[in-house]
């Protein structure tokens, strides 16, 4: 699979500890960074050995929100706004 930085995509890394994630994506002026790190707990990032994996947008909502993609256990997260 040859993946194009320049077209409608997100592309997601996610450190060894599994605590910061980083998403790129290109939107038409220059490349964009968001980045995110949980002060407790580790995403649930897929550990199956795939490179290269194709996610659609719930599946990266659920990620993001600390689901895994097979299962329903969620990241405990307490506000601290109020």
């Amino acid at each position: 699979m040859v993946l194009n930085p320049f077209e409608s995509a997100l592309f997601l890394f996610c450190n060894r500890n599994r605590d910061k994630v980083k998403a790129l994506y290109w939107d038409r002026t220059g490349f964009a960074l968001w980045y995110k790190r949980l002060d407790r707990d580790r995403f649930r990032w897929p550990t199956q050995g795939i490179k290269t994996l194709t996610l659609d947008p719930h599946e990266l909502e659920a990620l993001l929100e600390g689901f895994t993609l097979s299962g329903h256990r969620t990241v405990q997260v307490k506000s601290t706004m109020s």
